[in-house]
């Protein structure tokens, strides 16, 4: 019996059912009497209906479900390990005893692994109520579990039918946004180039600020896009070669690293099993990070990547300004930012939207400490299914 089985059995023994359901399949009308007797003695208030065919079996336990049935194994033309087939051919978890005069161990094994919960010898009854409790509190364990996993089941829905519409709110919400925004950011740019000097300062530093948070807004808008439609795109199953994906990031980077005076080196990269634009939107989100957080000195920027187990781990570190150990997970919410806007522009959703594509194919994000300055995100993406080489490229 389970440890689960014990605890109930050492806490929950007073709340065991006494009062029994009991079908027998006994062609013994002796054997069933003395069954029952023991039963009664042990303080059993019984119910008990018997049966001898298959037929009388099957139809019974439709009428009036048992507590508990206790089958003689030899029933000359049929067996009593019968009555497991027929309950799981109905759907229902009833516990079954098979109680016989004689049982080989060879065929007592077999009873066990076939499904029945115990077994005992008719000259051994003073037995049987203890294997009832057992059995009882076996089924009350099963019982319990499989509500649990109901439950479980149910509220995984409900979260999933939740993210889904979360996902499409986000979409629309930012989808239909995005027109009427247009207008507001276009009137309000016209209008702050046709009437600034014919008003007093403060109409020129209010439109100022009507031009610039509506842009703002816009950007923001453009942002949560990006982030709803990871969620929105079918999960691709193709092979990426991520030595390709970092030269396509790294041109579209060529500006900034120019600017800064970067230097990016990588070893040679993997092929994973991804959705390429979302790969590289995870490099370029990862690299521009990089390059915008820099400190003092030119950006030195290092993609590696190990392979572990049926997945690659990469590592993307720079020398960056850093990360607080304590704000290693808050990075990677939504909209959580650790400087201000005149510092650093953004929205705080870049690295939302690596987490959620990392996880998308069962991979996982986090960042490494490191002694002194700079930054080592970590991630896993799904190995290659049928080519596990690396793709090196110089």
């Amino acid at each position: 019996m389970s440890s689960t089985a014990t605890r109930l059995e050492e806490q929950d023994s007073t709340k065991l059912k006494t009062k029994l359901r009991v079908l027998l399949v006994e062609d013994n009308a002796d054997d069933a009497a003395l069954m029952l007797h023991g039963l009664r003695k042990e303080g059993f208030e019984i119910s008990k209906t018997v049966v001898r065919t298959a037929a009388d079996f099957r139809r019974q336990v439709k009428e009036e479900l048992p507590d508990v049935v206790l089958a003689d194994y030899n029933l000359g033309e049929w067996r009593g390990i019968e009555t497991i087939e027929i309950l799981r051919g109905e759907g229902l978890d009833i516990p079954v005893i098979m109680v016989t005069g004689a049982l080989g161990d060879v065929a007592a094994v077999k009873c066990i692994k076939d499904g029945a919960t115990d077994y005992v010898l008719k000259d051994g009854l003073a037995r049987l109520p203890e294997a009832i409790r057992r059995a009882l509190l076996e089924k009350q364990e099963r019982d319990l579990r499989h509500k649990v996993e109901e439950d479980l089941a149910h509220k995984v829905d409900e979260l999933a039918r939740s993210n889904a519409d979360l996902e499409q709110f986000a979409y629309v919400a930012s989808h239909d946004l995005q027109e009427p925004l247009r207008m507001v950011v276009a009137y309000t740019q016209l209008l702050s180039e046709r009437y600034r000097g014919k008003f007093d300062e403060n109409a020129d530093k209010f439109l100022g600020y009507a031009s610039e948070g509506a842009m703002r807004m816009q950007v923001l808008i453009q942002d949560l896009l990006s982030f709803s439609r990871v969620g929105r795109n079918g999960r691709a199953s193709g092979a990426v070669d991520c030595n390709a994906v970092v030269d396509e990031v790294l041109q579209t980077l060529a500006s900034p690293i120019q600017e800064s005076g970067a230097v990016v080196t990588r070893a040679g990269l993997p092929a994973v099993w991804a959705d390429r634009t979302q790969v590289a939107q995870l490099f370029q989100n990862l690299i521009g990070n990089a390059l915008k957080f820099r400190g003092k000195e030119k950006p030195v920027i290092s993609v590696q990547v190990e392979k572990a187990n049926q997945q690659w781990l990469f590592d993307v570190t720079d020398n960056g300004i850093g990360i607080a150990p304590e704000s290693a997970e808050n990075v990677f919410v939504i909209f959580q930012r650790l400087h201000t806007r005149a510092e650093y522009p953004g929205n705080g959703i870049g690295l939302a939207i690596c987490k959620k594509i990392v996880e998308r194919y069962g991979g996982r994000i986090w960042i490494e400490p490191r002694a002194g300055s700079g930054t080592t995100f970590k991630f896993t993406l799904p190995a290659r299914a049928a080519d596990d080489t690396l793709a090196v490229q110089s």
